[in-house]
């Protein structure tokens, strides 16, 4: 498992050492980031279920100025950490600024009260275990997801991982824009929304 693109293509991802952590493919990102296109470029990233923190050094590589990562699992936190060390070291061997980065432990689902100061994000990276698509408040949860968008960005993204299979509703005011992945029940796809015009 690798950064597929940007300044540190090529460099290794940790996966942690215990937790039902179910990283996305090096294909699937590959092909999410190809169809963002320049909307890597000077984004913030808001990357909701992390695991190994894949999305979110996948951007930072490709431009991406800033990101969050929550996730409850404490291995994934230390996975995270150190593929960040691994990707901070690539950065500034090739003379470029290591981007903001912010780690937290929680899941933004559930969490009671929300931190504070959780800023707006231009892209939210969502790929949380699948069982979550199964229950009955997937739609609520979607339409969580997308309240972390920046409000004033006509180019925000939300990109929910789910399983090929299932296909998430459009929370309010989106549009599902592209779908990528391979088909069948137990294969990845990631589905882009945009906002509505």
């Amino acid at each position: 498992m690798r950064i597929t693109g940007g300044i540190a293509r090529g460099i290794p991802l940790i996966l942690p050492a215990r937790g039902e952590i179910r990283p996305a493919t090096d294909y699937l990102r590959e092909a999410v980031f190809s169809s963002l296109g320049a909307l890597v470029d000077g984004a913030t990233v808001l990357d909701c279920f992390a695991g190994t923190g894949a999305y979110s050094w996948e951007a930072l590589s490709r431009g991406a100025v800033s990101a969050i990562l929550a996730d409850k699992n404490p291995a994934a936190s230390v996975a995270q950490k150190k593929n960040f060390a691994s990707l901070k070291k690539s950065l500034e061997s090739r003379g470029a600024s290591v981007p903001a980065v912010r780690f937290l432990s929680a899941d933004l689902l559930s969490a009671r009260p929300l931190p504070p100061d959780l800023p707006e994000a231009d892209l939210i990276f969502c790929d949380p275990p699948w069982a979550l698509w199964q229950k009955p408040e997937t739609a609520l949860a979607v339409e969580k997801f997308a309240a972390f968008a920046r409000k004033d960005s006509p180019d925000a993204r939300l990109i929910l991982e789910t399983p090929a299979g299932f296909e998430p509703g459009a929370p309010a005011g989106w549009v599902l824009l592209k779908r990528i992945g391979k088909k069948g029940n137990d294969q990845p796809a990631a589905n882009v929304f945009a906002r509505a015009l």
